[in-house]
């Protein structure tokens, strides 16, 4: 008895320590999540504030157009705005450690709490089971034992009996036989029951052995690694967790760099400089004030030097010989323009500016120019190849249909290279070189005049255009009047054209169209500038790319309108714009 005692007072010590390691590891899966939510938090403080000092380099940006974009031309200004682009690039480095932080700790501790968990679970799976196996087993050695204990009292009884009926002269013969036949049973009974306990007992030591000998310290040495394992991954999260921000420092530190090397490139001297060159007026400083005597026998009318700062203020309309006295601008004197010419009301040669303003006006306005004239002359050469391309192949369109627009731009060429001649006979007024009448026109450059000597003789030839009430031409003509243009040097067209009945031709590269593209003739295709298309077959040398759009559209546009870039593995393995 003591010892059945002794083994149920294990039995439910160990089914104690199971609970309290139940709970211990329970509280470690606990400390997981919360250490897993701790760093999620933490990612989303970074995301956010990422955000918001994106959101505030954004803000503080020069608005197009704007007062702010014109002040970047001083180096307090342009250092402001490169801070602007560090503060950008250190906004970040915040989104790259709140990438991180998920990738390398959230991610792995989610994965790894689901693996815990499914281990833990089987660990205390295999610990109830054994524990139950041998409570089983404890369970059919004392049933066993009940059972010999109850044989062995029936035996006994069976025995006194047959020895008090022996004993009974009254009892017959077969009463007394079949008491001791009785009592025989029993006493087999009893060693079966015997018997049978001392296997249950055998047997139950040994699994009592093994399982506190072998299978519980087995699962308790399971858990202990499984704990170990535990807190030790959540050491390498918090080691990972210091290193995402370490790996980020050198990055921070050079937009920091970036920063106070803006700060230290602020020149004063340089700022004020541009403050003088934007402003100043390139007048004369007024002459001295000459004395007017007002003594006996002096005449008393008023007159005011021509110098004189109240001239500027218009306190004078008219000289006594007549003229009219030319105000002029002076500092510290508010200008009663100012409004008209905030409004952009000034007459066209700027006469309304100073000097020097009217001269860097005029220099602006002729570079403005020149670029539309180039612009033209790209388009009018472009037009040109595709003509020569029409006389080689009159397949892909009519020649003469080409003309009316090259008319057109030629007569926009000229046209701009006269405003070009106008300001800069403006130009050089104000700079003091006014070319004089015996002088041939100003011409731009032999680039301008070789195009437009071609210009003139398409526009001679073409007499009969009529001009529509916009200044612009129509392309309207009747068939003996068509402009027939002779294009000199035409590249020889090496491939033919086929029929449209091949086989769709594979993409060697892409391309931007740079200018619009009216593709009216057969054969071409209408792009719009900044449009991005494939190439499937690059210029041959006539001046012409063939392009697609889709898997329906497809077509030529010359390669003058379009930056094309082919694949290193296409034809000619080279990039060319």
């Amino acid at each position: 008895m003591e010892s059945g005692r002794a083994t149920l007072l294990r039995e439910q010590q160990l089914k104690d320590q199971f609970d309290n390691l139940e709970k211990h590891t329970q509280s470690g899966i606990e400390f997981v999540e919360r250490y897993t939510k701790f760093v999620k938090e933490r990612s989303e403080i970074e995301i956010n504030y990422a955000k918001q000092i994106k959101n505030l380099s954004k803000k503080y940006q020069p608005k197009k157009n704007s007062k702010e974009e014109e002040e970047n031309k001083y180096t307090s200004c342009r250092a402001f705005l490169s801070t602007l682009n560090e503060l950008n690039d250190y906004a970040g480095q915040h989104e790259v450690i709140a990438e991180n932080l998920t990738s390398q700790i959230i991610t792995e501790l989610l994965r790894y709490l689901t693996e815990l968990k499914a281990e833990r679970k089987s660990h205390f799976h295999d610990g109830r089971k054994a524990q139950q196996h041998i409570e089983c087993s404890w369970k059919q050695l004392e049933s066993s034992k009940r059972r010999f204990e109850r044989d062995c009292k029936e035996a006994d009884r069976a025995q006194q009996y047959f020895e008090r009926m022996d004993a009974d002269i009254n009892v017959t013969k077969a009463d007394v036989e079949k008491a001791r036949q009785q009592a025989q049973m029993r006493h087999q009974m009893a060693a079966d029951s015997k018997s049978e306990y001392s296997n249950f007992l055998t047997k139950f030591n040994q699994e009592q052995n093994e399982h506190y000998y072998t299978l519980i310290p087995n699962i308790f040495q399971k858990l202990q690694e499984m704990e170990e394992r535990r807190i030790e991954r959540v050491g390498v999260s918090m080691k990972t967790y210091a290193e995402v921000d370490r790996e980020v420092l050198p990055i921070v530190g050079k937009c920091l760099d970036g920063m106070t090397k803006a700060a230290e490139s602020i020149e004063p001297k340089t700022d004020s400089k541009q403050v003088v060159e934007s402003y100043k007026s390139g007048f004369e400083p007024p002459g001295d004030v000459e004395f007017e005597d007002y003594g006996p026998g002096q005449s008393m009318k008023r007159t005011v030097s021509e110098t004189s700062l109240s001239n500027s203020r218009g306190e004078v309309k008219e000289r006594p010989s007549g003229g009219k006295s030319k105000g002029k601008l002076w500092p510290f004197i508010k200008n009663k323009n100012k409004l008209s010419l905030k409004l952009g009301s000034g007459p066209e040669d700027f006469s309304h500016l100073p000097p020097e303003q009217r001269r860097k006006k005029l220099q602006a306005k002729i570079d403005d120019l020149n670029k539309d004239i180039q612009k033209e002359m790209d388009q009018k050469d472009a037009l040109t190849k595709m003509k020569g391309v029409y006389e080689k192949n009159p397949q892909m369109g009519d020649p003469a249909s080409v003309d009316p627009r090259l008319v057109e731009m030629a007569m926009n060429i000229e046209k701009l290279q006269s405003e070009v001649q106008k300001f800069e006979g403006w130009l050089a007024e104000v700079e003091g070189r006014l070319p004089s009448k015996s002088d041939p026109p100003r011409r731009q450059s032999g680039l301008y005049e070789t195009q437009n000597s071609n210009s003139s003789t398409v526009a001679n030839n073409c007499a009969q255009d009529r001009e529509s009430p916009d200044g612009s031409y129509t392309e309207e003509q009747s068939s003996e009047t068509q402009v027939k243009v002779a294009i000199a040097n035409t590249p020889e067209f090496d491939d033919e054209f086929d029929d449209g009945d091949e086989e769709t031709l594979p993409t060697i590269g892409t391309c931007k169209a740079i200018y619009q593209f009216e593709g009216h003739n057969e054969g071409t295709i209408s792009v719009t500038e900044g449009e991005l298309l494939y190439v499937i077959e690059e210029d041959k040398g006539d001046g012409w790319t063939r392009v697609r759009r889709n898997e329906e559209e497809e077509g030529y546009v010359p390669t003058s309108y379009v930056e094309v870039l082919l694949e290193t593995n296409a034809k000619g393995a080279m990039t060319y714009i």
